[in-house]
């Protein structure tokens, strides 16, 4: 279609490929010689973000060698440094400016009350399309609501967590559920909640003014001009972006935009949009939007132009650099990629085109889908603890290695050095971060690790997706007892039951830790039929173990999945995702196989090693829908 033409422009390539280049070897030749990023590890898991080192609690301007505007001129800050207002602000130096600030309406008999942190941002086109505003405080979240009401808002984004790193960025502002008041003049009143793991938790309430105290008065109806009539508040919040850094990857911060945009009504005011200070996050937020706009427009993106032309409506909108270069990283990801997201009704028009060899030019196979995933670059320098020769030995396949920022860590032996180390790699599922952890078949030697690891991260599920000898060849240790009991290391491991399903096995296995006498029941699902070459002969076994897991799970706590094949990649990733791909179908009837396998592979290298299974990914879906036909009966 046109839009997708506008997109080929090989010009636009070249300009975003030398501008790309240009920053990271800017960014990389500044980080090495000024300030050096730092990950910080969190429950013995680097956070899936990258965070820049700030130590002042005031907020730094972008390097001025990139030439940017620090902000207006001519901008005066007047209302904001007005003593009444200063403890409204929540940094001393990130102020609104007279002239673009949102002005309340001013309370009768109470000072400067209509005074808050937010300004009026403009988008690539839409004059005042967003409100860029600061996380609220617990002395202003009444002033933020009735923003939200005078201006007709009917989208919040949210860009920061409520702490990070141990300090407070944003006063919790809506409920978690029932009714809460704020100024005895507005009721937000919580309706409904989904979460989905790293790219969005989103909150519907309804915005209440003089109206009723109990949520079940409030019903959803679009705003008339009566005050008293409730109003349907969308609250979108982005998780995983770390403080002063940026997210892993843009490819869930380009989900969170979309979805923004779907759930934004025509009519309502403009989009507010707040971080913790409203500048950093905010700014990128926003600049991604309008250059996204204007690719579409003008077959070209002008960010240094957009950041300095909002930076007049509001000072040191993108922070870092980092941030700066975040935002051409998503642009080229949109670029080269575009939006890969299917709804279910579309799935076998997708498959049919992707099947279709003789198909027109400006048609993607499936090879050519799956080529675009094998050329992403694999982080060997992000290897270093698997390629240490303490730990080579541990690896089956010496090019499937977990990357360091998301390798399971275990408990160090005492006197042992090295002795935190295996091959597996924590894995994010649909609503939970780090839900899977994906690993190589155990070793003779790295079985005693295996089940350390098993009891150290709380694992109650454990699928195995390979035989244990394939084409005459060892493919996994057996390290689980035939039956009675076997000891590994400090670990016992006792059958208690095995049940031989359609397409898989089903062993109860009793874990019992020694040194504490210590017992775990842990279900072991060992799917058949899955040849080392190709694929299984139909999905619907694969339907059937992924439900089964799911099944386990809930009984037991939702602690993280470990899954193996023998490398703990090709297999491994199949499986993983489509139990993502299954799970977003169920919730939402949408799925985007290419974005999801893509993910895996920058979690764990070869994630979904073939053509022939990442076809298979397509085809049990397809299965699933067929099996399901009416999937609003199972969501």
């Amino acid at each position: 279609n046109s839009s997708k033409s506008v997109l080929c422009d090989v010009r636009i390539l070249s300009h975003m490929l030398s501008s790309c280049l240009n920053l990271v070897f800017f960014i990389s030749f500044r980080l090495k010689n000024q300030r050096k990023a730092v990950i910080t590890a969190v429950d013995k898991k680097v956070p899936n973000g990258i965070l820049e080192e700030q130590g002042k609690r005031s907020l730094d301007l972008l390097r001025t060698s990139l030439s940017l505007p620090g902000g207006s001129t001519q901008g005066t800050c007047e209302e904001a440094n007005k003593e009444e207002n200063k403890e409204k602000n929540r940094y001393p130096n990130i102020l609104p400016y007279d002239h673009s600030r949102v002005i309340l309406t001013q309370m009768d008999g109470v000072p400067c009350s209509d005074y808050i942190n937010a300004s009026y941002i403009d988008g690539y086109t839409d004059k005042n399309k967003f409100i860029a505003a600061q996380g609220p405080k617990q002395d202003t979240a009444a002033d933020f609501w009735r923003m939200i009401w005078e201006q007709k808002s009917a989208t919040i984004v949210m860009l920061t967590n409520l702490k990070e790193r141990k300090e407070d960025k944003c006063y919790q502002y809506w409920p978690d559920q029932g009714c809460w008041t704020y100024g005895n003049r507005y009721n937000v009143c919580c309706c409904y909640m989904f979460c989905f793991a790293q790219v969005l938790v989103y909150v519907c309430c309804f915005l209440c003014h003089h109206a009723h105290s109990h949520p079940s008065l409030c019903p959803p109806q679009q705003a008339s001009d009566g005050t008293k009539t409730p109003r349907l508040v969308t609250q979108l919040h982005f998780t995983s972006w770390p403080d002063f850094g940026v997210p892993f990857s843009p490819i869930g911060m380009l989900k969170f935009l979309k979805k923004v945009k779907q759930v934004n009504p025509s009519y309502a005011g403009p989009i507010v949009v707040h971080c913790s200070a409203g500048v950093g996050r905010t700014g990128t937020f926003i600049v991604i939007d309008g250059m996204i706009d204007m690719m579409y427009a003008e077959k070209k993106v002008d960010v240094f132009g957009f950041v300095s032309r909002i930076r007049e409506q509001r000072s040191q909108l993108i922070q870092t650099d980092l941030q700066y270069s975040f935002i051409y990283q998503a642009l080229l990801e949109y670029f080269l990629y575009g939006d890969t997201e299917l709804d279910v009704s579309s799935l076998e028009g997708h498959l049919d085109k992707l099947h279709n060899t003789s198909a027109p030019l400006d048609r993607v196979g499936l090879e050519e889908e799956f080529k675009k995933l094998t050329n992403m670059r694999i982080m060997k320098e992000n290897m270093r603890m698997g390629n240490l020769p303490a730990n080579m030995k541990k690896n089956r396949v010496l090019q499937i290695i977990p990357y360091d920022f998301n390798r399971v860590i275990l408990s160090m032996k005492r006197g042992q050095e090295f002795t935190d180390y295996i091959n597996a790699s924590f894995i994010d599922g649909y609503r939970q971060k780090d839900y899977f952890i994906a690993t190589q078949g155990p070793l003779v030697h790295t079985v005693d690790d295996f089940w350390r690891m098993v009891w150290e991260w709380k694992c109650h599920s454990i699928v195995m997706l390979t035989e244990l000898q394939e084409r005459d060849q060892d493919k996994c240790f057996q390290y689980w007892p035939t039956e009675d009991l076997v000891t590994y290391g400090d670990f016992t491991v006792e059958m208690k039951g095995d049940t031989l399903c359609d397409t898989f096995s089903l062993r109860d296995l009793l874990l019992t830790y020694g040194p504490e006498k210590q017992t775990r029941l842990v279900r072991h699902f060992h799917f058949h039929g899955w040849p080392e070459i190709g694929i299984p002969a139909e999905g619907k076994g694969m339907i059937d173990i992924i439900a089964a897991v799911q099944k386990q799970q809930q009984q037991s706590g939702n602690h993280p999945i470990a899954v193996h094949c023998s490398a703990g990649a090709g297999r491994t990733g199949t499986f993983i995702a489509l139990s993502n791909i299954l799970e977003r179908v169920k919730a939402e009837g949408l799925l985007d196989v290419f974005q999801t396998v893509k993910s895996l592979r920058m979690q764990r290298p070869h994630m979904v090693q073939t053509v022939e299974q990442y076809d298979f990914c397509y085809r049990v879906v397809q299965d699933f829908v067929d099996i399901f036909s009416d999937y609003a009966n199972f969501k």
